[in-house]
């Protein structure tokens, strides 16, 4: 039940409803392919130990190293299916088949949105900020030491793309970082943008557009199906009601800002969509 251009198909019709799982660094582990095993392992080399320097006509070559360290990563699978029977299929004014498809089309969209996230999350590097508009404090060790109560504007993004820089962090595309949030995370922050062009062509163009932009070697993306307060799913915060909201300042939420070498996804079987071999002569059917 395999077919190579149905499997390239589906990925091509998930990919570009994601937002976390588009920005994996997955040119790496997108080979790794079939019948090699489920470990997929890469290098980390570090600084040279000791800076070379000048050096005087009679003086011998320097001589330092570098450290290695290897990285992994363990493959893992996932899927999910709907039974349907032949009396359905045969009844049914719809096409029972297209819908399927087009659930599970949504649910693996959500499941991988999900998986990357929580690789996001896992970050070391936490900036946060009370209720300053210009300045953050970095931590290092995954969790922030401020309570927020102040929605995110230019004089944050300025902070963290600085800190980001002097933490050697490599641009995620040409130049330019890459940043994830809630519309109503950006709301405050594109005020300020359209403030900022309105007098220019340029940003007057974005402000008919609707486009949030590209602001400090910072492009900026909008997402509205991971919750705020980053529940690895959405049954536990209601988006609706606000109930259980995890932010004084219910105008703020967690922004992801992202460089280069960020997440890895390891890929052996693009996502497919597979038909239940049917038993009980074609009356039990199913699609995965």
């Amino acid at each position: 039940m395999y077919s190579n251009e149905l499997s390239d198909v589906l990925r091509q019709q998930v990919q570009p409803l994601t937002k976390f799982r588009q920005l994996c660094d997955a040119q790496d582990g997108s080979n790794k392919g079939l019948n090699r095993g489920d470990k997929y392992f890469w290098n980390v080399y570090s600084n040279v130990a000791t800076q070379g320097g000048n050096l005087a006509e009679t003086d011998p070559m320097p001589e330092t190293s570098f450290a290695v360290a290897q990285r992994s990563l363990t493959v893992g699978e996932a899927g999910n299916s709907v039974p349907y029977t032949g009396k359905l299929s045969d009844l049914a004014k719809h096409d029972v088949v297209s819908i399927l498809d087009k659930t599970l089309k949504d649910d693996a969209r959500k499941y991988f949105d999900i998986s990357a996230f929580n690789q996001f999350n896992a970050c070391a590097l936490r900036a946060s900020t009370t209720t300053s508009a210009t300045s953050i404090t970095l931590d290092t060790g995954g969790v922030a030491s401020q309570t927020n109560n102040v929605a995110l504007g230019t004089g944050h993004i300025k902070a963290i793309v600085d800190a980001m820089k002097e933490q050697f962090i490599p641009p995620y595309i040409a130049d330019d970082y890459v940043c994830v949030s809630h519309p109503s995370t950006f709301r405050n922050f594109k005020n300020q943008l359209e403030a900022i062009h309105q007098y220019t062509e340029t940003g007057i163009t974005f402000i008919f557009n609707g486009e949030i932009g590209r602001y400090e070697s910072t492009r900026f993306i909008e997402q509205s199906f991971l919750p705020k307060g980053g529940a690895a799913n959405a049954t536990t915060y209601n988006v609706w009601t606000q109930t259980a909201q995890p932010w004084t300042n219910g105008l703020s939420s967690w922004a992801f800002m992202m460089g280069g070498d960020s997440v890895t996804e390891a890929i052996v079987i693009p996502e497919e969509i597979r038909a239940k071999i049917p038993g009980d002569y074609g009356r039990s059917k199913g699609i995965a």
